[in-house]
């Protein structure tokens, strides 16, 4: 007797579960975070399911506008080829937001012996996570994403909620953890969290955060890492989905307003060891209050030591060094704390059992993937190194922050082309071509003559 196919099975049961589907969305993260993919129809879906298809390698090389780079393998310079592809197990969802019934589900591209494409940002993340699974460590991780609703309907970019009661006027000031926030937000939030719960996104606390229209929505840690990342990308398309519904445009910009609070991705980790033990809470010189070892400070000193050159992966794009400004929020030098909102690794508040850090350092508008395979090779390198991270910053101590990350995009460019640690990682090809892919765009972007151009310089040289 036939094996059954379980992914045969499984959208099988989707469509028992929730009607059957008129098409089905394929999707694959790129370089830059941003899906690609294309739309089956229902003859499609078995054979989909059972011999898998073909689809073009180079769309996950690709830059934020979706062009392809001279000397970037799959591409204009080799013809563009195709590889085999297949779905993820375990991805295929409802999309909620369709006008007529559709499917949606993850798949994987495939090299032509067989492993998985070095360019698929999860086959970087799974290479990045191996040599923390050869000591017998797990990460369990959850992601915090911050983003802004803006109004769909005005003439220019503006915010769309709140509202000052009676007017159509943007209320002024960070109102920073104000409920009214949500309330006037709150059909938008229902569908979001409906379609999470569809979609199988654990999607749990949202917050009005520190700017007019800026919201967070937080996912539970999960001990799959790679999941994590499928949560937050699912996650940014319902909230850009929602958006579309209720009169909005999400905004994921790292830095969309000059003087309002930028944009993070900020990602919780801890560890846990074989027996499921919180690795961070064991071994030799174990500091009383907080209760961790000098595991954790190892780990942090490793993440704080790559920092500068890892910058590239959390700022990729132009508009993320908009956000590292100290005068801003934003954590703009390789210092660590505990509960300390200020600097670039916190320890929140925790126990043994829970105790973890916070990387706080990237924009909403990075590849979740990528910001996690550089969290993963820092802890590995200052864990086998056993990196001091240095003077921790006491909990309530005023720091002004220094810069001493790079705050312009091509000196990060610079230093990722010339980091001795993430190629061993993230690999030294996707290392190559990532700093290639950056590298193209940014001349691409500082080419570009703006309004500002005249503004300045027009009347006055």
């Amino acid at each position: 007797m036939a094996k059954r196919n379980p992914l045969i099975t499984e959208i099988r049961a989707i469509q028992k579960k929730h009607g059957d589907f008129e098409s089905l969305e394929l999707l694959i993260p790129d370089l830059n975070g941003i899906l690609k993919g294309k739309r089956i129809r229902p003859n499609d879906f078995e054979k989909s399911c059972h011999g898998g298809f073909i689809f073009c390698a180079g769309a996950t090389l690709l830059t934020t506008l979706g062009e392809t780079v001279s000397g970037i393998p799959y591409g204009e310079d080799d013809g563009d080829p195709d590889l085999p592809a297949a779905l993820v197990p375990g991805s295929i969802v409802p999309v909620p937001w369709a006008r007529k019934p559709m499917g949606q589900a993850f798949f994987r591209v495939q090299a032509e012996d067989g492993s998985n494409f070095f360019g698929d940002p999860r086959t970087v993340l799974e290479n990045a996570l191996k040599p923390l699974q050869k000591m017998g460590l797990k990460p369990v991780v959850a992601t915090e994403l911050e983003f802004y609703l803006l109004d769909a309907n005005a003439p220019d970019v503006r915010i769309g909620a709140p509202k000052i009661p009676g007017t159509d006027r943007a209320q002024p000031g960070t109102q920073v953890y104000h409920p009214d926030d949500l309330f006037e937000v709150e059909e938008f939030l229902d569908d979001v969290y409906e379609w999470c719960k569809i979609q199988n996104v654990p999607a749990e606390a949202a917050i009005s955060e520190y700017a007019a229209g800026q919201f967070e929505i937080n996912l539970n840690h999960v001990d799959d890492a790679v999941l994590a990342c499928d949560h937050a990308v699912l996650l940014k398309r319902i909230i850009k989905a929602a958006a579309r519904k209720h009169g909005f445009i999400a905004c994921f910009m790292a830095k969309p307003f000059e003087e309002d609070a930028g944009c993070g991705l900020h990602v919780h980790m801890s560890i846990v060891d074989r027996q499921g033990q919180n690795y961070f809470s064991q071994g030799k010189d174990k500091m009383a209050v907080p209760p961790f070892s000098a595991r954790l400070r190892h780990a942090v000193g490793g993440l704080l030591k790559i920092m500068p050159e890892a910058t590239l992966i959390g700022a990729p794009n132009a508009n993320s060094y908009r956000r590292l400004r100290p005068e801003m929020f934003a954590p703009v030098e390789p210092n660590w704390g505990v509960n300390h909102r200020v600097v670039a690794v916190r320890i929140p508040e925790s126990d043994a059992s829970n105790l973890r850090f916070e990387h706080r350092t990237s924009g909403a508008d990075a590849n979740p993937y990528l910001v996690m395979a550089s969290i993963v090779a820092g802890v590995h390198h200052g864990l086998k190194n056993k990196i001091d991270p240095g003077v921790m910053v006491e909990q309530g101590a005023h720091i002004t922050p220094k810069l001493k990350i790079p705050n312009r995009w091509e000196t990060a460019i610079d230093k990722f082309a010339r980091s001795k640690v993430l190629p061993e990682y993230l690999g030294k090809d996707y290392c190559k071509y990532y700093a290639m892919n950056r590298r193209a765009e940014e001349r691409k972007f500082h080419n570009v003559i703006s309004q500002l151009d005249f503004d300045w310089y027009l009347r006055a040289v």
